[in-house]
């Protein structure tokens, strides 16, 4: 019997996994898919030649983790390499105006139209180190009373109390509120509120203004990184690691129960068999961890667990190009990400939208460009393109524009695919005549390839005020602890989140 079980092979349990295994626990990893990786895979999806990465791209976060800065050396003898982009990000707003951020801060700023706009990014990129090492502290700090405590104390005595006060007010923010306090240019705005979609903030949510900001300068200042050849790059390093080590994956094996008695686990029922063990790590959404444990006993937590609020979601369209796209404004062509969408206004509807029902009118699209920097991902002068419209209706109750009659993904994938395409052609006039093949995945498509992406929802639950910091995923059990002794819930519904970061399967592996 192994010391540690753990289930599922997302970038979470790899990470547990690993650090475990490298300190001589014995380690067994079940996987109900045919290979591990989770969200951080990379797949011949279109045509031969052509590795896609099927959900994350951006491995800045991995790449800076706390589980890296241990293991970084041995993950680079298991292959893990990745590429340095030094143009982050940039958003396509009207037809052949654009706005963009490199590691070049005056490139950046000659795309900016204000020059107190200019003035205060750089007033903003003197503080960030200051700033950024208070919310990396955050971030990084266990949602545990001791721990926190620490950390707290720590930003007072450096911060003061009226600097704590106010990085807790920049805290509870909405990203319009600060992007208007902060910048003239409304096309400033719809760039930066771009990335608050990524983690369910629409434009008015408060507590979102962290993740434009931290985007912004972290492009700013360090750029972004993608794995060598694909994101599974991280991937197969982890899973070398863990086998070296002496652990053990089993993938196509499907987690059909959870056993516990007297308050205490004891194993699991799976498609290949029985697994005992004493001490269980699940990456799993929180509903099915109440559906395979039967329920944990505890009342407030079991509800909890069930009423657990998942964020919209999202449209994946995978692209073989044979060149890279012909975006009007030719600038774009040297991005890793263009966002595309006209002004935070048009997000702010989209989401509306989406969460009524509707299909958006105009969804906000994050169209990825890996090759541009990495052209081993395709044959010789040929492309790949990464396409997230966000967000999407889990559930369609109608079409905001009235266009699409059908009420279920089956019959709308295609046509809302369409819509996609065409705000890429508006950008890009000729691009639909470079596409090679494609794959669209619609929001039920994702959660029937992996459940723990409920109704599409790519990040694992919402990051809205009442889902995070302490109260991710409820309060009481942030640490991922639950009434289960020896059950712990790690992934992206437990604090800190979604990402690459993988904080939840360190946390936890730290503790163990």
């Amino acid at each position: 019997m192994s010391d540690i079980l753990i289930l599922g092979a997302g970038i979470n349990g790899l990470v547990a996994a690993a650090d475990l295994a490298a300190r001589g626990r014995r380690v067994l990893v079940l996987e109900r898919g045919p290979t591990p990786g989770g969200a951080v895979r990379t797949e011949e999806l279109t045509l031969p030649g052509f590795r896609h990465d099927v959900a994350a791209m951006n491995l800045s976060m991995f790449a800076g983790s706390a589980f890296m800065a241990r293991h970084g050396a041995e993950m680079a003898r298991h292959g893990c390499e990745f590429v340095p982009v030094a143009r982050p990000f940039a958003q396509a707003l009207a037809p052949g105006d654009w706005l963009g951020v490199s590691t070049d801060v005056e490139e950046t700023l000659a795309s900016f139209a204000s020059e107190t706009d200019r003035a205060t990014w750089r007033a903003l990129m003197a503080e960030f180190p200051q700033k950024a090492g208070f919310i990396g502290g955050l971030l990084g700090t266990p949602m545990k009373r001791g721990a926190l405590a620490k950390f707290l104390w720590k930003a007072w005595r450096q911060q003061g109390t009226a600097g704590l006060l106010d990085l807790g007010r920049f805290l509870l923010t909405s990203p319009r509120h600060w992007l208007e306090e902060t910048f003239e240019d409304p096309r400033l705005h719809a760039a930066l509120s771009s990335w608050g979609l990524h983690l369910d903030f629409a434009p008015d949510i408060a507590g979102g203004a962290i993740f434009p900001y931290l985007e912004a300068m972290g492009g700013q200042a360090m750029g972004m990184v993608i794995g060598k050849g694909g994101a599974d790059t991280v991937t197969r390093a982890l899973v070398a690691m863990i086998e070296a080590h002496g652990g053990e994956i089993r993938c196509n094996t499907e987690v059909t129960a959870i056993h516990h008695r007297a308050g205490r686990v004891t194993g699991v029922d799976t498609t290949t068999g029985p697994v005992a063990a004493q001490t269980v790590l699940a990456t799993l959404a929180p509903k099915h961890l109440i559906r395979l444990t039967g329920g944990s006993g505890e009342a407030r937590f079991d509800q909890g667990m069930t009423r657990f609020r998942h964020a919209p979601g999202t449209l994946m369209i995978h692209l073989a190009l044979s060149g890279p796209v012909p975006w009007q404004a030719e600038a774009l062509r040297r991005f890793a990400y263009v966002h595309v969408g006209r002004s935070a206004d048009n997000a702010a509807q989209c989401y509306a939208q989406a969460m009524a029902g509707l299909l958006p009118a105009s969804p906000v699209l994050v169209v990825g460009q890996p090759t541009v920097f990495d052209p081993s991902r395709a044959p010789e002068g040929q492309h790949t393109l990464w396409v997230q419209a966000r967000v999407m209706p889990p559930e369609i109750r109608g079409d905001a524009r009235g266009e699409i009659t059908a009420r279920d993904w089956a019959g709308a994938k295609a046509a809302m695919a369409e819509r996609v395409l065409d705000l890429i052609e508006e950008q890009a006039p000729g691009f639909r005549a470079g596409i090679l093949a494609q794959t669209v995945q619609s929001p039920a498509d994702l959660e029937a390839a992996n459940p723990n992406l409920v109704g599409g929802d790519q990040i694992c639950g919402s990051h809205h005020l009442t889902q995070n910091f302490l109260f991710r995923p409820l309060r009481g059990f942030a640490d991922g602890r639950t009434p289960i002794r020896g059950l712990r819930l790690i992934g992206a519904a437990t604090w800190p989140g979604a990402g690459t970061g993988a904080g939840s399967g360190y946390f936890t592996a730290q503790e163990l």
